[in-house]
């Protein structure tokens, strides 16, 4: 009988370079790009709409209130703040993010995560030990590094100079981490903020929608819906350009920017924690990019949604140069009477689909966590048979809406949660900002002066806003920081606890059985299905024992529609057949093995010395049909998986706080969340617990 042990991802018990490394040498390395039809670029980018823009789509419902709390003081005012937002939508959605920050992909996939897997193939500063020799011949892992000399040094100065320090490389951690909570906590505050906008600043009757499909189903559902949205806001736009007052364009003149800041100065420097709210959803673009791809965000942002809010935005301007004491409630105010029924209905419908955008960008991260031991576990449903990276966390799901409705009731109000909301907006650009900026360096060689530019223009303009949104702190800017810091303690204590367990497996072997399987998670998106199993044979041979680490990225799914078992089985009749040729060439170097061909007989015969070599060849043959042939009965006679289900404690004499963190915290996190069985898909008649204790 087959007997696998299935084990905790990235719990890889490799620690010396032997024939499984070399097994992992076969795989040419190849491009993981796909090259994707126009017709399903189109499909995506309009799907894209119903996903990633709700939350910068309906910005124009609050900002104006949000910059002019206190009423409008001058009138030019208005053109100084539609400048403003002017310019800080095209830097910081349309350049930065759309431009620059999605060619930071990690094989298609954003977000926070996606950047410091990028830092860490390329630089040894990742917590996790990745960098084993069978690992980084994985094609995806390797990364594509310009050629350029002048900028070698540099890059290689900055990489000695992170993989020394100790200090660095807990930072860079921290720093995902931090960027990871903020965009969860952006997730809570969306739906509030959209929907008590939508339906009136001081009304709190509106929670957040409950209802979460699948992102297949929500782009076709919900694209409609918000194209009727930016078609109305743009219409409207034009509609009260031409209506009040043409001149407002002018505003492109970054003049009324100086002239805004001479009348007002220290209130022209605290509006600007409302005037960032016009970028809310940004970071969506990037973190939901493994939803879609990078060509269809970029077709739908500038060919509907840059164009539509610059319409909007500028529209509303021209109506208050009219109307400036109606700025309260300027988006509904400058609403035709002859529309503003179903305007009103689509703007309901459109706030309630803005939650979608940060919430799917927050199941990605969450997986992304997961996979690399950042999170406690929870299900990912994967909700398209067509498109990889769309997935749905139930559970998060779920504490996401009764967070949002807590808040929600709990502010009533968009002043205080738009304060929060700016300060977990601005956090996160200016982390991704400071993470491009060393890939910028790293990786892409960028020249210098490209960086210090992208530095003093982008990161100059973020230090601003974000100096302004810590202005209000006490005033509801807390939130945020208090959600990422619960959730950075949940995810330190599991990663902690995570990291010693894995160390303690490198140095704790466990005797394998007829297949040993470690599952391990590689700091990349994806691992190919022909790079995914190596195997290391365990002699003496007549055991029949064989090693094996199935090997997995962080969007990968382990319960493919193809049995796993299937798949293992395959590969290790694979791995026998061309485990006797590599036997029957023992004189061949290493280069010359990965190029033996399949064909057993035929090269054996073309050998010299014809009659010993067919000989062996037929003795080596019958060898290796006879263990396929083990291999077969036992697949037939089916398999048993021996689970490993461990207890971790602290080791005795371990100091309270380590106590508290191993003992309670995290065995607190490990027994309410999900059980590795259900993780990975186990058969219950199929399996068998076996019961350890880590001592950390």
């Amino acid at each position: 009988m087959s007997t696998s042990i299935v084990k905790d991802p990235g719990e890889s018990i490799l620690s010396r370079f032997d024939s499984l490394d070399i097994e992992s040498l076969k795989i040419s390395a190849r491009d993981g790009c796909k090259v994707m039809k126009w017709s399903i670029i189109l499909q995506l980018a309009f799907q894209s709409i119903g996903v990633v823009y709700g939350d910068i789509g309906t910005s124009p419902l609050y900002v104006y209130s949000s910059v002019f709390s206190s009423g409008i003081n001058h009138i030019d005012d208005i053109l100084g703040v539609l400048s403003l937002i002017f310019y800080t939508l095209t830097l910081i959605p349309l350049i930065k993010y759309t431009f620059i920050v999605l060619q930071a992909n990690d094989n298609g996939d954003g977000g926070t995560f996606a950047l410091y897997s990028l830092i860490c193939r390329y630089a040894n500063v990742g917590l996790l030990p990745s960098r084993q020799a069978e690992d980084s011949n994985v094609s995806n892992f390797q990364l594509e590094l310009p050629s350029n000399s002048k900028r070698m040094r540099l890059a290689s100065t900055l990489k000695s100079k992170l993989e020394k320090s100790g200090f660095a490389k807990f930072f860079l951690f921290f720093v995902t981490l931090l960027g990871t909570s903020m965009v969860i906590g952006d997730g809570i505050l969306t739906p509030a903020i959209s929907v008590l906008s939508a339906g009136g600043r001081s009304q709190g009757s509106y929670t957040c929608d409950d209802t979460r499909l699948g992102t297949d189903k929500v782009g076709y559902s919900f694209a409609p819906i918000l194209i009727v949205w930016f078609a109305f806001i743009s219409g409207i736009g034009v509609y009260n350009i031409i209506k009040f007052d043409p001149t407002v364009v002018k505003a492109v003149n970054p003049m009324y920017i100086i002239d805004y800041f001479s009348r007002n100065k220290k209130e022209a420097w605290i509006s600007l924690g409302g005037i960032i709210l016009c970028t809310t959803g940004s970071e969506a673009l990037f973190a939901d990019l493994g939803h879609f791809t990078v060509r269809s965000i970029q077709i739908s942002m500038c060919c509907v949604v840059y164009p539509a809010l610059i319409l909007a935005y500028t529209g509303q301007a021209s109506f208050l140069r009219k109307h400036p004491d109606l700025v309260g409630d300027s988006f509904f105010k400058s609403i035709p009477d002859a529309v503003y029924w179903p305007m009103f209905l689509v703007a309901v419908l459109a706030a309630i689909i803005a939650s979608q955008a940060m919430i799917s960008g927050t199941f990605s991260i969450i997986q992304q966590s997961l996979s690399l031991g950042c999170f406690p576990r929870v299900r990912i449903v994967h909700t398209s048979a067509k498109y990889e990276g769309q997935v749905y966390i139930p559970e998060m799901n779920y504490l996401l809406m009764l967070a949002c409705v807590g808040i929600t009731l709990g502010f009533q109000d968009t002043t205080k949660i738009g304060n929060a909301y700016g300060i977990a907006v601005v956090f996160v650009m200016t982390l991704t900002t400071s993470l491009l900026a060393l890939i910028m360096i790293m990786i892409w060689r960028s020249n210098i002066l490209l960086v210090v530019f992208y530095l003093l223009i982008i990161g100059s303009v973020e230090f601003v806003y974000l100096s302004s949104v810590l202005y209000k702190f006490d005033q509801g800017g807390y939130l945020p920081l208090a959600f990422a810091t619960f959730l950075m303690t949940i995810m330190y204590v599991w990663n902690n606890v995570y990291r010693k367990k894995y160390y303690y497996e490198l140095q704790h072997k466990i005797s394998p059985i007829l297949v040993f399987v470690s599952l391990k998670s590689l700091p990349i998106s994806k691992v190919p299905i022909e790079e995914r199993f190596i195997f290391r044979r365990v002699t003496p041979n007549e055991l029949n024992v064989f090693r094996c680490v199935a090997r997995y990225g962080y969007t990968d799914v382990r319960n493919e529609e193809e049995s796993f078992e299937r798949m293992l089985v395959q590969k290790l009749k694979d791995f026998i057949r061309e485990d006797y040729i590599i036997l029957s060439h023992a004189n061949m170097n290493i280069e010359d093995i990965t190029k033996v061909d399949t064909e057993l007989p035929d090269r054996l015969d073309s050998e010299e010395n014809v009659n010993d070599n067919v000989i062996q060849g037929e003795n080596l043959k019958e060898e290796m049909e006879r263990d396929i042939e083990i291999v077969e009965k036992a697949w037939n006679a089916g398999v048993v998986h021996l689970v490993g289900e461990t207890e971790v404690v602290a080791t005795e004499g371990s100091g309270i706080w380590k106590r508290i963190m191993i003992n309670h915290a995290y065995n607190f996190l490990k027994n309410v969340l999900r059980k590795s069985d259900k993780v990975f898909d186990v058969p219950h008649k199929k399996m068998l617990k076996v019961g350890m204790t880590y001592e950390l």
